[in-house]
């Protein structure tokens, strides 16, 4: 078995700390991200700066990357201009993200999810033209901060209206942490019925994200995004703490025999830079810990 794992760490895991990191640095984690093996890289953001500085400058990052063969270079998007800016950059691919509720999409977007939704198939079809990915998160699938549960068939009907527009993959994100693998299970078993590729955004808040991110495995998902060091959170989501981490996640399916083409070592190396350029300890387990060899199944 194979999966695809997608670094969201110089995007989603820098997002939410208290002080911006310049963009050479920030284009200087995406590098030592992809040395490692990381197969696609979520490197940046493009969103009003004024509203999350710590993703200003995106251009910047974008071109002081060094570029490895094979290697899928993605941007965040949330409206059109967001995809103008991607569009110019030059970057492989487009994240479109909006969230399964009126509030949370209100605050993070100032959008009404039928305005995202319009907006999704509009870009997915100048994408299209541009020759450029579009890949479509679909964020509080599991529970919003301000509206509680959601329910899975509001957000599976979103995802066939996305299926419907053409887009080639779409993501399943567990914004502040609420979901459980039966859950999981169960929007990814309702996802991969559509035909579209099913991965899954997920964060640890409350401890269940790596069981969630194996369940979403079993169930069909062919993407699962994760954050070097457990790096992230929302900016717009109340106590939405970090991502799973890259290295913890790797460690997983490494011994469960599941490929990803990344290298742990190097991946662990990675998180011990990052924790010296942000000057704390970083909420990832493995790092610390270290890499352990399994006895062979």
């Amino acid at each position: 078995m194979r999966v695809t794992i997608c670094e969201v760490g110089p995007r989603d895991g820098l997002q939410n700390e208290p002080e911006p990191l310049e963009p050479e640095v920030r284009a200087e984690l995406v590098d030592r991200l992809t040395r490692a093996g990381v197969p696609r890289v979520e490197a940046v953001s493009f969103v009003n700066p004024a509203r999350v500085p710590q993703m200003a400058g995106a251009e910047e990052v974008v071109a002081g990357i060094e570029r490895e063969e094979g290697v899928v270079y993605a941007g965040l998007v949330l409206n059109e201009q967001g995809y103008d800016r991607l569009a110019a950059s030059g970057l492989d691919e487009a994240h479109y993200a909006f969230a399964s509720t009126e509030t949370f999409n209100r605050r993070n977007a100032n959008a009404s999810v039928d305005q995202s939704v319009a907006a999704a198939e509009r870009i997915v079809e100048r994408a299209r033209e541009d020759g450029i990915r579009v890949t479509v998160t679909i964020g509080a699938s599991f529970g919003c901060p301000f509206e509680g549960a959601v329910d899975p068939a509001r957000v599976l009907e979103l995802a066939r209206r996305m299926a419907a527009a053409g887009v080639v993959e779409i993501v399943f994100a567990d914004t502040i942490g609420v979901g459980v693998p039966r859950q999981v299970r169960q929007l990814v078993s309702g996802g991969v019925e559509l035909g579209c590729a099913i991965g899954v955004h997920l964060h640890n808040t409350r401890n269940t994200g790596l069981a969630n991110a194996y369940a979403a495995l079993e169930a069909g998902a062919g993407v699962l995004d994760a954050s070097i060091g457990g790096i992230g959170g929302c900016p717009f989501a109340p106590r939405a703490t970090g991502n799973i981490a890259t290295e913890d996640l790797v460690y997983l399916l490494n011994g469960e025999g599941v490929e990803t083409g990344v290298d742990l070592d190097a991946l662990i190396e990675v998180a011990g830079w990052l924790e010296g350029v942000l000057g704390r300890q970083l909420p990832g387990q493995v790092y610390r810990a270290g890499s352990f060899a399994p006895v062979a199944g």
